[in-house]
């Protein structure tokens, strides 16, 4: 039996099998992720990786993969990324590394974008990972009280919460901070979505939907493909 540290690199490995030399690549941000820039680095091919994070950024340049920035290069044309939920139709919550604008603004550049996984990350119905919110600083205590509002249209009477890490507010490689919303179950992720986005304050949100065009998931007994 695989644990999930294997799952997770298992999936990483078949991601990374996807690569071609003279690919652009998106190289997505969280744990699962790490394995993928691993296993691609170890390919040694002649590629341009197109980082979502400093840290992604950081990793990826050590193992000596070429890096490149958004919008520098012609279309992404393979994204590899985490999530932190998948669910029906391939609709996802990511942003639990704090880096969701960023993957985001690099998965809509991409031609083709594939997401990996654990098991554990497959649900039937989104929501009960923590759903990240990404707001400027400013005024940001207002813009909780609008998302409040725009949550309690769908019936998510929560409050979303600053994150913090060591008792300070997290802050993205954007500047920006993430408020988080324990909405249990969303039944309308699509309808959320864009009331969430239409929010003054809020910059970008975890919901992930008409996006990814593969899963690979890592399981107990190997690595599992889904489609939308």
């Amino acid at each position: 039996m695989i644990d999930v540290d294997g799952q997770k690199r298992a999936a990483g490995e078949a991601a990374a099998a996807l690569v071609e030399t003279g690919m652009i690549v998106g190289l997505g941000t969280g744990s699962t992720a790490v394995w993928f820039v691993r296993a691609l680095a170890a390919r040694k091919l002649n590629i341009i990786g197109v980082p979502t994070s400093k840290a992604t950024e950081e990793l990826a340049a050590g193992l000596g993969i070429r890096i490149g920035e958004l919008g520098e290069t012609r279309t992404i044309d393979l994204t590899v990324d985490g999530a932190d939920e998948i669910g029906p139709g391939l609709s996802l919550i990511k942003g639990g590394g704090a880096a969701l604008l960023r993957e985001k603004l690099v998965w809509e550049a991409s031609s083709r974008c594939v997401v990996i996984a654990d098991a554990a990350k497959r649900v039937k119905t989104l929501g009960k990972f923590l759903l990240p919110i990404e707001v400027v600083a400013y005024g940001h205590k207002t813009t909780a009280l609008r998302i409040c509002d725009a949550l309690a249209e769908f019936d998510l009477g929560v409050a979303p919460m600053l994150r913090r890490r060591d008792g300070e507010p997290v802050k993205t490689d954007g500047g920006n901070l993430i408020y988080d919303a324990a909405c249990g179950r969303i039944e309308e992720p699509a309808a959320l979505a864009a009331a969430l986005k239409s929010v003054t304050g809020v910059v970008e949100h975890g919901l992930f939907l008409d996006l990814a065009d593969l899963a690979l998931v890592g399981g107990p007994d190997g690595v599992m493909e889904f489609e939308p």
